[in-house]
C-alpha cells in the first residue's frame, strides 16, 4: 500500500512567494511523517494543470530546509487559504472550482450572514445567536440602534478585526452616539461622537449596503474597560468524530472594540477569564459545558449544511447571566492561542488532529474500495 499524501493548501501573502505559518507547516510535516503521513505544502501558483504536477514545497526536518520538487496531485488536501483581495486568491477560486472532484477535507464555509441565516434555521442554535440583519439601508443601522444600546457593524466577508464599527448611545448625551472600531488595516480608529443626525454622513463613506451585518452589541467590557470573548477550536479527531481540542479567553487591546491577537488583544486561560467574568461556580462550570455542547453541534450542523469540514473556530460571549452567544465561525483557525498562554498539549493537538483525521479518512476510502473475498 503506497503512503498516503496529503497536500497542505495555502497562498502566498505576496508577489515574492512569502508565505505565512511556515513554522505550523514545518510542525505539522515533522509530525506527519511520525504518522506515516507524507505531507507537503502548495498554492494554485505551483499547480501545472496540463502536466498534471504540483511544484511542491517540502521541508526536511532532519535539515530544517526547504525544497521544491515536482509531485502528482496529493490524495486528500487541507485547505488553509484565507481570503484576500488580490488575483492570488480569484486564481484560488479557479482551482477549487476545477479541481473540485478532488478529496478535499474542508470546504469553504459562505460569508458571516449565510451562516448565520443557516445557524437561525434550527430552534436549538437560536438562543446562542445576537440579534443580526444584514445591512441594506442606514435605516437598518437605526432600527438596531432603536432596540440596542450598542450595535457592531462588521464586513459579511471580512477576518482579524478589520473594518469593524461599535456604535453606542452616548451616556448623559441625548441624541449622540460613540463610535468606535478599526478600519480596514486594522488600525484602531480615533473614536468620535456624533449628533444621531450626523449617524447616515458618517456611515456613508464605509460603503456598508450589503457588504456588512448589524449585530447586537453584547456588554463584554472587563473592569479594565477591554473587551473579552473566547475562541473555542472545534476538530474532527483520528475516529472523524468532532471534539473540542481547546477554547481560550482573548482580551482586547485598550480602546479596541475587538479581542483579536492580530489587532493587539491577549490570550488569557479560560477558567481564569471566566473567574474574574461570573463570581459562581456552579455557573461558570454549566458555561464549559454548556459551550463545548454547542461547538460540537454547531460544527456537525454546518457540515450537514456546507459539506467537508474538518476543524472550525468559533467566537464565543458569555454575558452576566452566563449566555453564551455565538459571535463568528471561523474556517480556517490559527493556534496561535494556545502558544500565548502556553498551552502546549493543545497547541500539539490543535496541529495533530488534521493529520489523524486525514489519515482515517485516507484509511475508510481505502477499506470501501477492497473488494471482499467470496470466503468473507
Amino acid at each position: 500500500m503506497s503512503q498516503p499524501v496529503l497536500g497542505i493548501l495555502t497562498l502566498y501573502l505576496n508577489n515574492r512567494k512569502r508565505l505565512e505559518e511556515v513554522p505550523v507547516y514545518e510542525r505539522m510535516i515533522t509530525e506527519g511523517r511520525e504518522l506515516g503521513l507524507d505531507v507537503f505544502v502548495f498554492t494554485p501558483a505551483d499547480v501545472n494543470s496540463s502536466q498534471g504536477l504540483i511544484h511542491a514545497l517540502q521541508f526536511n526536518p532532519d535539515t530544517g530546509s526547504w525544497t521544491r520538487r515536482w509531485r502528482p496531485f496529493p490524495h486528500m488536501i487541507y485547505d488553509r487559504c484565507r481570503i484576500q483581495k488580490s488575483e492570488r486568491f480569484q486564481q484560488l477560486l479557479r482551482f477549487r472550482s476545477r479541481y473540485r472532484h478532488l478529496l478535499f477535507l474542508n470546504r469553504p464555509l459562505r460569508n458571516k450572514w449565510t451562516v448565520h441565516q443557516t445557524l437561525s434555521g434550527l430552534k436549538r442554535f437560536r438562543p446562542h445567536l445576537p440579534d443580526t440583519m444584514l445591512v441594506s439601508s442606514i435605516g437598518d443601522v437605526n432600527r438596531m440602534l432603536g432596540k440596542h444600546h450598542a450595535v457592531y457593524l462588521k464586513p459579511i466577508n471580512g477576518t482579524g478585526g478589520r473594518g469593524i464599527l461599535r456604535i453606542s448611545k452616548s451616556i448623559g448625551v441625548h441624541g449622540s452616539y460613540e463610535i468606535r472600531g478599526r478600519n480596514t488595516n486594522r488600525s484602531i480608529i480615533t473614536p468620535k461622537r456624533l449628533p444621531a443626525a450626523m449617524l447616515s454622513s458618517f456611515l456613508s463613506g464605509w460603503d456598508i449596503k450589503g457588504r456588512y451585518l448589524v449585530q447586537e452589541g453584547i456588554p463584554l467590557e472587563l473592569p479594565s474597560g477591554r473587551v473579552h470573548d473566547y475562541r473555542m477550536l472545534v476538530q474532527k479527531n483520528g475516529f472523524g468524530e468532532w471534539e473540542v481540542t481547546g477554547c481560550v479567553g482573548r482580551v482586547g487591546a485598550i480602546n479596541s472594540v475587538t479581542s483579536n491577537l492580530h489587532g493587539g488583544g491577549r490570550a488569557t486561560g479560560m477558567n481564569e477569564l471566566l473567574d474574574e467574568w461570573i463570581p459562581e461556580i456552579q455557573k461558570r462550570e454549566k458555561v464549559r459545558e454548556d459551550s463545548a455542547m454547542l461547538g460540537v453541534d454547531v460544527s456537525r450542523y454546518l457540515e450537514e449544511k456546507y459539506g467537508a469540514l474538518c476543524e472550525l473556530a468559533l467566537d464565543l460571549a458569555v454575558d452576566k447571566s452566563g449566555r453564551i452567544l455565538l459571535l463568528e465561525v471561523n474556517p480556517k483557525p490559527s493556534r496561535e492561542v494556545f502558544s500565548q498562554v502556553g498551552d502546549k498539549d493543545a497547541y500539539r493537538v490543535s496541529l495533530i488532529r488534521p493529520l489523524e483525521y486525514a489519515l482515517w479518512v485516507y484509511n475508510s476510502r481505502i477499506i470501501r474500495r477492497t473488494p471482499k473475498t467470496a470466503t468473507e
